[in-house]
């Protein structure tokens, strides 16, 4: 098909995909060989999803994947410091690149790179031949180089975004039209590429400029009429560096190119070629669902193991291809003997619950299954119900046919799952272990394959048992929604027929022993064998007895703070619609936006994508600082109704009917930093700043003749980084004993700790916290509620008063960009994928960096204490109830009070040793009371 008019070409930059793949997933390995294909993985599911999305009347008739040839190009030799700030290529992605162009013919798409020309030359130039052939182009890209190109046919697309870039959207980017964006980057030069640009003149000024003379030359040949000095000085000055800049910027759109743009034209993937390449690369998923709509067999790609045996001369498990049919249903005792027996030969076994619902302390135990080596399962049916489907839904309430009694199957099972010589492998153990504890059966010794994945992986991906047998199996595990329903028609596990609840329940505990297999020997290679071993399985059983106990809750309590929470609410909902001047629904932010931006016009407002205006809390917020009164009071109703409806309203739901007691779970693989989250009630984010906040803790009380005891670690993460970052200062005041929020003010501000004020103090306060967290200076402005300026003053201050904090944070950015990993004084390892990105992203990236050695280390060290702590208490009258962040809270007979206080700081306070000795000695503060208010 010759290009000509109605031809719509596509331009993809592949380099931008490449890149984007590599940064967004995590390391990727090729089983057999321990190739890195990461971003080769992700760049063929950019181009599957192209090829399926490239249809219907946009779609191209032509497409070319564009590619940078080298790093040396002409702009090189126009200016040798061109792209000089470029670091060098990731090792890992090295041998990735001809993979990738590879991929791309793979595909059937036209792959074309150039020697000494940049991949946005190829682009310009064919953009531009397209454009007077008559044809329309699409640059699938979001670099803004490209942007000068857009307009007459041509426009961009964010495929990340799903947004097209238009002439009105290079506007908004650049403030001129697409002509003039050399004229803009040339002024303001561009740090990435190392173009020098106008010093001190940035895009928003240079669009200005160029806007008010017309384009660059005019604007050079006329800088006397600048006013201000130095901007006319800097033009006058710097012109010839300006001029080379915009020959750096402008694309070549006369690349000498080797083709035509016939020789783009869409063609069909071929399956004998593409599928071969994926299964190369072994990518088992990508494979199947390219092949399914191709209507094609999908190839064979052998099951390896993604580690390569770890010993001299360890052999790798050999693969076994999964098999739901093999899978044994164990319908009589004397099966299910046979089973005992293998386990007990075997010395190990992967085990796996289900249940009718997720709240083990409530659910009821449907069916057990068991795995002893890859492809050997089993599931034991429990209390499945008889059939049920079509109009009889629910079926019968009897028990269905060939399954054993729940008491003779534990009665059978109960002595290997306890057995100490005998392994059970679970997903996510601490689960089961619940399940199994409410029938009597205490599991023990376990291996958990979620928390061996965390240890390895965190920050790199989620731990769920799907996603990791997607990712490090090659196997999309049989889902539960198809089982189970979804809305009013739902279904319980007891009612899923047998034979379909064999093949999934069983296929869940042969991929947990495949997990298994996969992960263990690969401990050591991380080098988080300890991590594992003393940090987070010890822990399973630890958080599964705490959660059992729970805490009691005064429902009566919690009623009446509802109560009055409504209330309250009420009158400040009166109050709001007084000022306002008429009444509206408080709770929409969308008739509150039109009051406070189109009724009152105040500044500051901002439409979204619906067309509404933003109002959350950092928009009310900046209003309330400004002295306006009434997104002040809606900032108080919205804490108010938070608190009743999260906290008030439905704490009282999760109260357990037969212990009176709310029981939440921790989850222990949920942040990276090694930081526990709770759910079901999430009791780790009820507020404590808010007077009605620390109000809700009174609904958590001791039982009768007991009281709660609440132990907190004082400063935990500051007295790390004291540590860590080596500062005598504030060592010392820790040493002391003094308010080290004073201490700081003082050093910062040259104030006498005598002459101390609070308002000095709340400063200091805020910048050593805000440190920790990488806070900026506007972030500090806005928490200070001061000019960004005298905030940015503070932290540049504070640095210079503590060069160690900076020499901290330099050195540990610079060990994430080598590695792509941070570790805690205790060796956890945390993976920071994003910390070689571009933007925004990078710089939450550096932030998240900087603080994980810290707050990883503040929760290895609250690990290891409620790790010792049954040890230390056993014999007390006492049970530990919760952890929330720094703090351990215990209930205990009241005259056993003082014994348990002296025995659980002892754990906390030397909880770090004998593996790290801290230059600043742990501190915990005590406090008790017959509610959770009065022992805080």
């Amino acid at each position: 098909m010759k290009f000509g008019k109605g031809c719509h070409l596509n331009l993809i930059d592949g380099s931008a995909f490449i890149f984007r793949a590599f940064h967004a997933l995590p390391p990727l390995t090729r089983k057999s060989d321990g190739l890195p294909i990461g971003a080769v993985a992700g760049f063929c599911n950019m181009l599957q999803k192209y090829v399926e999305d490239a249809s219907g009347p946009d779609a191209p008739t032509h497409v070319a994947v564009i590619f940078d040839k080298g790093s040396h190009t002409f702009r090189n030799d126009m200016y040798d410091l061109y792209k000089a700030n470029r670091e060098e290529m990731p090792e890992a992605l090295r041998p990735q690149m001809p993979l990738t162009r590879r991929a791309t013919e793979a595909f059937n798409i036209a792959c074309k790179e150039l020697e000494n020309y940049e991949a946005d030359d190829i682009i310009a130039t064919l953009a531009v031949q397209a454009r007077a052939a008559g044809g329309r182009v699409t640059i699938i890209s979001s670099d803004k180089d490209l942007m000068q190109l857009v307009g007459g046919g041509v426009e961009m697309l964010d495929a990340m975004k799903n947004r097209r870039i238009d002439r009105d959207g290079v506007r908004e980017k650049f403030g001129v039209d697409p002509e003039r964006v050399v004229d803009v980057q040339a002024l303001a030069g561009d740090s990435v590429d190392n173009v020098p640009g106008a010093p001190g003149i940035g895009i928003k000024i240079a669009a200005l400029l160029i806007n008010e003379f017309g384009s660059l030359e005019a604007l050079l040949d006329r800088a006397e009429e600048i006013k201000q000095p130095k901007r006319r000085q800097t033009l006058i000055e710097k012109r010839d560096q300006i001029e080379m800049s915009k020959k750096l910027v402008q694309l070549d759109c006369e690349t000498p190119l080797d083709f035509t743009l016939d020789d783009l034209e869409v063609r069909d993937p071929d399956p004998d070629v593409l599928l071969p390449f994926l299964a190369e690369m072994e990518f088992r998923t990508l494979s199947k669902r390219i092949a399914e709509k191709m209507g094609v067999k999908a190839p064979v790609i052998a099951e390896t193991p993604v580690a390569q045996p770890g010993e001299a001369g360890e052999a790798a498990p050999e693969a076994v291809p999964f098999d739901t049919g093999a899978y044994e249903c164990v319908r009589d005792p004397v099966a299910l003997a046979a089973w005992v027996a293998a386990i007990r030969d075997r010395g190990v076994v992967a085990v796996d619950t289900e249940t009718t619902g997720l709240d083990e302390m409530v659910v009821d135990l449907v069916g057990i299954s068991l795995s002893t080596a890859a492809g050997k399962a089993c599931y034991i049916p429990l209390t499945h119900k008889a059939a049920g489907r079509g109009d009889d839904l629910f079926g019968s309430d009897d028990l269905a046919e060939g399954q054993i009694r729940l008491d003779q199957a534990l009665a059978l099972l109960k002595p290997v799952l306890e057995d100490p010589a005998i392994l059970k492998i679970g997903q996510n153990m601490k689960y089961d272990a619940k399940i199994f504890a409410r029938y009597g059966v205490n599991v023990a010794p376990i291996d958990d394959t979620m928390l061996l994945s965390y240890a390895m992986h965190a920050g790199l991906h989620g731990h769920g048992m799907d996603a990791l047998s997607d990712r490090y199996l090659g196997h999309t595990p049989i889902p539960i929604k198809p089982l189970l329903g979804s809305g009013k028609s739902a279904i319980t596990f007891d009612r899923v027929p047998i034979d379909e609840a064999t093949a999934y329940a069983a296929e869940d505990a042969d991929i947990t022993w495949r997990l298994w297999e996969t992960f263990k020997p690969q401990l050591h290679r991380a080098q988080v064998t300890t991590v594992y071993e003393t940090l987070e399985r010890p822990l399973v059983p630890v958080l599964a007895e705490m959660e059992m106990t729970g805490i009691k809750v005064d429902r009566d309590v919690l009623s009446r703070m509802s109560n009055a929470f409504a209330q309250k609410m009420a009158g400040l909902e009166a109050e709001i619609h007084e000022l306002a001047g008429e009444t509206f629904n408080v709770g929409s932010p969308k008739q509150l936006g039109e009051i406070l931006f189109d009724k009152m016009s105040l500044e500051g407002g901002k439409r979204g994508k619906t067309g509404a205006y933003a109002t959350g809390a950092d928009v009310l917020e900046d209003l309330a600082s400004e002295g306006h009164d009434l997104p002040a009071r809606v900032l108080d109703w919205r804490q108010l109704s938070k608190l009743k409806s999260t906290y008030t309203d439905a704490l009282q739901d999760h109260i357990n009917p037969d212990t009176g007691r709310v029981h939440t779970s921790y989850i222990i693989s949920g942040a990276a930093t090694g930081r526990l989250a709770s759910t079901d009630p999430n009791l780790q984010n009820i507020p404590v700043r808010s007077e009605e906040g620390r109000r809700i803790r009174e609904a958590f009380v001791a039982e009768e003749g007991k009281v709660l005891l609440s132990l907190d670690y004082s400063q935990i993460e500051l007295r790390i980084l004291a540590h860590i970052a080596d500062l005598s200062g504030m060592k010392a005041a820790f040493a002391e004993g003094q308010d080290i929020h004073a201490a700081t003010a003082s050093e910062m501000f040259n104030v006498p700790l005598d002459q101390m004020t609070p308002e000095i103090r709340r400063q200091a306060k805020a910048i050593n916290f805000g440190v920790i967290y990488g806070i900026s200076g506007f972030g500090l402005a806005r928490n200070l509620r001061i000019p960004r300026s005298e905030a940015q003053g503070f932290i540049d201050r504070y640095f210079e008063r503590f060069p160690g904090i900076r020499t901290y944070m330099d050195e540990t950015k610079a060990f994430a960009k080598e590695h792509g990993f941070v570790r805690t004084l205790f060796g956890r390892k945390i993976h920071t994928p994003e910390i070689n990105a571009k933007g925004p992203r990078a710089s939450f990236a550096y932030r998240a960096a900087i603080n994980a050695p810290i707050q990883g280390t503040a929760a290895d060290v609250i690990r290891r204490a409620m790790i010792r702590m049954p040890a230390a208490i056993k014999g007390l009258p006492a049970k530990m109830l919760l952890q929330v962040h720094d703090e351990l809270i215990f209930e205990v007979d009241a005259d056993a009070a003082d014994e348990l206080t002296t025995r659980a700081r002892a754990v906390m306070e030397g909880a770090a040793d004998p593996v790290v000795h801290l230059d600043v000695k742990l501190t915990a503060e005590a406090g008790r009371g017959a509610n959770w208010a009065e022992a805080h």
